[in-house]
């Protein structure tokens, strides 16, 4: 199970589907990104794919000449534009794709719009999420629910792409969904009433033990989201925000013109793929190693003195070029993330952050909290995210001061706004909104661990926090996942061992969760797991889904903003 292949696999269907000689690729802003996060620009060159287009695009020039791959996602508005754009084809000849299951009455349309009989084929291609690793997709929706309910548009466009995931990896699963959670179980119910719906399209190989899909909400462990990271894709997510693979570091002190905006993608960059799961500090070390082993190679170019040390230099100069770029790019974020951990304490911060998610003594952690508050050089944001934790973890403590640190807050000029956040953070993921028991609180054996994690201590501070999907992911492969918790849709029930596993997390997954699947499926052999999410959260767009969840605002929004820093 790759997300990253199966979208591959249908781009690469797409462009060998139409033949040879130049190409168009048209697309629509939601298109565009799910194919530049599985392919490079270069590489699509190679399939001579020579121009890029967006449907929604007006002015664009004619070009009969050019066959047209057209991929859009099969919405109102796009297949309105595609009518447009085959009542006056701009281009030779048309091979349409839609990224998800389109109507007859849309068909028809179109049918019924092309006078010049220029469209040479229309095929469903299932890729309508955004593949972010392998193992890990997205929607890229911030903000999935009004009310603490699903906002509709919001939950049509996710039940459109969970159904699409299960298209494109071929599977047809038996469904499990968090009880305590009235938004996982209308979205099992959609998933599999579409399943019913085209019964045609989901009749796949029968294998001996059956997928399982398993939908989560995310208030069930709103600590995750809040907490700073250390492992490199995590902490640069946290620190910088990726955004569909692309970093911005315009505001990096003295950045230069060509490193404002980064791409970082595991599929195009050896050194990422092969860091991206290690801590800071490894990662520190082996940027050393980058550098030196950069350095060693210049020096070799620059010994050009024959025609053959010229004939080596031109055939090297494009790895020479490309590990020029990525030793800068990799140099640059790891300094900034540097300068962003020294200047506002963020090892202080984060250590305190840990202890209160994991174990910590109460008056001790209420001491370092108000003591981190008095600090200058603590961002308003961190002072906030641990008054959040300390409400979730102590909210029912004898000697809760939620109060005196809401007070603390506002005299260091957090506004109202945020300070209310601390209620909001409850009212979404406190004692009320969870059916699990996030702390360990009431389980023996999350007791007696806890107990012996505090006798023999940690290995490392920074990230002995273990997100709750680890727990669910082990119960779930030993078959000890509560069937009262997590119930199945349906009178089926899985028997043996399950294999093949689709996790979704309504409201957002995180990177830290995304590698404790990555370590499942390193370390149990047999068993392959795909996380997916509404989005993938940093604390900022974590914030700003529980503002927009416990307010009256509809819809969700595309990528992130967040409080100031």
């Amino acid at each position: 199970m790759n997300v990253i292949l199966a979208v591959k696999q249908y781009i690469s269907k797409m462009i060998e589907g139409c033949g040879g000689g130049m190409k168009v690729l048209l697309m629509d802003r939601e298109t565009t990104s799910i194919v530049s996060m599985v392919y490079a620009q270069s590489e699509i060159l190679q399939k001579e794919v020579y121009l890029f287009e967006r449907i929604d695009t007006s002015g664009r020039e004619t070009m009969k000449h050019l066959n047209c791959i057209v991929y859009l996602r099969p919405t109102r508005e796009n297949i309105d534009l595609l009518a447009q754009e085959l009542r006056m084809p701009k281009y030779g000849l048309y091979f349409i794709y839609f990224s998800n299951v389109i109507s007859k009455q849309d068909v028809k349309i179109l049918a019924e719009a092309d006078d010049q009989e220029v469209v040479r084929e229309v095929q469903e291609f299932y890729g309508d999420y955004i593949a972010v690793n392998p193992h890990v997709f997205s929607l890229n929706l911030v903000g999935c629910c009004q009310n603490l309910s699903w906002s509709p548009p919001v939950l049509s466009r996710t039940i459109q792409g969970l159904t699409s995931v299960l298209l494109s990896l071929k599977k047809c699963p038996m469904i499990r969904y968090q009880n305590s959670s009235e938004m996982a179980r209308r979205l099992a119910d959609s998933v599999r009433h579409v399943i019913g719906k085209e019964a045609a399209l989901f009749e796949f190989r029968k294998t001996d033990v059956p997928p399982v899909l398993l939908i989560l909400d995310r208030r069930d462990d709103a600590v995750t989201p809040l907490l700073n990271q250390w492992t490199y894709q995590a902490m640069v997510h946290e620190l910088l925000t990726i955004n569909n693979n692309r970093i911005n570091l315009s505001n990096v002190p003295g950045i230069t013109k060509d490193l404002q905006e980064v791409v970082l993608s595991a599929e195009h960059d050896e050194f990422y793929s092969n860091n991206m799961y290690m801590n800071f500090g490894e990662i520190g070390s082996n940027i050393k190693e980058l550098m030196e082993e950069f350095q060693k190679k210049s020096k070799s170019h620059a010994k050009v003195e024959s025609i053959a040390d010229m004939k080596a230099f031109v055939e090297t100069y494009p790895q020479f070029k490309k590990m020029s770029g990525t030793v800068s790019k990799h140099v640059t974020i790891v300094g900034e993330l540097s300068r962003l951990v020294g200047a506002h304490l963020l090892l202080e911060v984060s250590e305190t952050e840990q202890e209160i998610a994991c174990q910590g003594d109460h008056s001790a952690l209420l001491q370092r909290i108000r003591a981190l508050l008095a600090s200058d050089k603590v961002r308003h944001i961190d002072m906030l995210r641990l008054v959040m934790l300390y409400a979730l973890r102590y909210e029912s403590h004898s000697n809760n001061d939620l109060a005196g640190l809401v007070v603390a807050l506002g005299q260091r000029g957090v506004s109202a706004e945020h300070r209310a956040m601390v209620q909001s953070i409850l009212d979404y993921g406190g004692k009320k909104g969870r059916g699990s028991d996030l702390f360990g609180n009431q389980d023996a054996v999350a007791i007696t661990k806890r107990l012996l994690k505090g006798l023999k201590g940690v290995e490392n501070v920074y990230t002995q926090h273990k997100p709750l999907l680890t727990t669910l992911i082990d119960n779930l492969i030993k078959g000890k996942l509560k069937e009262a918790s997590y119930p199945y849709l349906g009178t089926g029930q899985l028997r043996d061992r399950p294999q093949d596993i689709i996790i979704f997390i309504i409201g957002g997954c995180t990177y830290e969760e995304s590698l404790a699947v990555h370590t499942f499926n390193k370390t149990m052999p047999g068993v392959r797991i795909v996380l997916g999410g509404t989005c993938i959260h940093n604390s900022k767009s974590f914030l700003q889904e529980v503002s927009m969840a416990i307010s009256n605002q509809a819809g969700a929004t595309q990528g992130n903003r967040g409080m100031r820093s």
